[in-house]
């Protein structure tokens, strides 16, 4: 059984080792302890912002199973609604397939509608076909295309 919450600052090598866990991450993250000092400057700023909320899946154990990251966005399009944005998802090997994800997802969407907003949205590298499978089973459906541009 897993129960789902915000991630605290013990958390952090635990997520920097899931983000780092698959052929993406395995070249972008750093992982080592103490954790870089990029990391947790980017944990102070999601901690104290409002509008961001870095959760966590945690076992009976509190151990780390799971990470997702939500942001909430006002704008002024849609006659001012707030969307709610999932990135960073990555799920343990071990628990994958479980249901994990799932549930984590639609606990994340839940928090979304409680803080009023109208739509949530993700993306996914185009690379990960099983997660985009995933997400569109969840109801999500690829109506933009996304660019990105390294700076």
């Amino acid at each position: 059984m897993y129960t789902f919450r915000a991630a605290h600052r013990s958390d952090l090598l635990a997520i920097i080792d899931l983000l780092a866990d698959d052929d993406l991450g395995k070249t972008r993250e750093i992982v080592s302890d103490p954790p870089d000092a990029r990391y947790l400057a980017a944990f102070a700023a999601i901690e104290a912002d409002a509008n961001q909320l870095l959760c966590v899946a945690v076992d009976q154990a509190d151990s780390v199973a799971g990470v997702l990251q939500l942001s909430f966005i006002p704008g002024l399009s849609r006659t001012g609604m707030w969307r709610g944005q999932i990135e960073s998802v990555r799920i343990a090997r071990h628990a994958r397939g479980s249901g994990l994800g799932s549930r984590f997802i639609e606990w994340a969407v839940e928090r979304c509608v409680e803080r009023g907003c109208g739509l949530v949205q993700l993306t996914s590298d185009k690379s990960r076909p099983g997660s985009i499978r995933f997400y569109e089973k969840l109801g999500f459906v690829a109506s933009h295309e996304g660019l990105k541009r390294p700076l």
